[in-house]
């Protein structure tokens, strides 16, 4: 009986790829070279009753185990065979929700998420979903036509990368500051045009905009109101309140007049050497 198992496992070793309760294994190798395979661990995406999610019901796939060389692009072209793929997203950790679509920058984007992710691919028809969970493989994720840089090779690529065109990165950021311009002028006309009207219960909403200026939060300003404060605190101090102060205070007034006498003393030592002491 063992032996039987033995001899199907060695038949068959895609039947034996273990995998978490209610996923589908499918396995993918980096390139034709490497021998052992990767497996990715796909389901169908679902939510409790109950619980609300952004993504489309029965057109998105929920992939475990992405390993960092396989990008959006890379996950969308081995899926593509199971049907039009809509959307791509990696994330590090799952989430109900889909992250906004922003206009993507060229030169500023977030730090990508190190070591392995989850992924959310949205197929354009229900279909694309059961048949990706019936997805053989391996699948190569970097060949001829799409090679995918790794190594040494990746490094220089994303150092050369990093060295941003000073006309581009201009033209982006002035098209980014017009655009934030033009949406705090709308946010303080907007908030010009409701100053004083009251709304559907009577109230009146209060800004920050009044007859007086608000004092700027700069750090010059700052400091200058922590000043005003130290000086404030240091007028209101009580001097030779308890009596340990009191007995300090004379004590020191007692040293300086010590002091005097013995410099006044020396004083008069040098000129009575010099002969020029005059008493009257």
């Amino acid at each position: 009986m063992v032996a039987r198992r033995r001899k199907r496992a060695a038949r068959d070793p895609e039947d034996c790829i273990p995998s978490p309760p209610g996923y589908a294994a499918i396995p993918i190798k980096f390139s034709e070279k490497q021998q052992a395979s990767h497996y990715l661990y796909v389901r169908a995406h679902g939510v409790r009753q109950g619980t609300k999610s952004t993504w489309p019901q029965k057109r998105t796939l929920f992939v475990l185990n992405v390993p960092p060389y396989c990008t959006e692009e890379s996950l969308s072209r081995l899926l593509s065979s199971c049907g039009l793929v809509q959307s791509v997203e990696l994330q590090e950790k799952p989430d109900l929700a889909e992250s906004p679509k922003e206009s993507r920058s060229k030169f500023f984007h977030p730090k990508p998420v190190p070591g392995f992710q989850v992924a959310y691919v949205v197929f354009q028809k229900p279909s694309g979903v059961s048949a990706a969970l019936a997805l053989k493989g391996p699948l190569l994720v970097s060949t001829e036509s799409h090679p995918v840089k790794s190594g040494i090779h990746k490094w220089i690529s994303d150092y050369a990368d990093s060295m941003p065109d000073p006309e581009a990165l201009r033209v982006e950021v002035d098209t980014f500051m017009e655009a934030y311009d033009q949406k705090i002028a709308e946010e303080e006309a907007k908030a010009k045009e409701e100053e004083g009207v009251p709304d559907e219960e009577g109230w009146v909403k209060v800004t920050r905009r009044g007859r007086r200026p608000v004092l700027p939060r700069t750090e010059a300003a700052n400091l200058r109101v922590l000043e005003r404060e130290r000086r404030k605190r240091a007028r209101k101090e009580l001097l030779n309140f308890y009596a340990w102060q009191h007995r300090e205070s004379k004590m020191e007034h007692l040293a300086q007049l010590r002091k005097k006498f013995e410099e006044d003393k020396q004083r008069i030592e040098l000129l009575r050497a010099q002969r020029k002491f005059r008493p009257y």
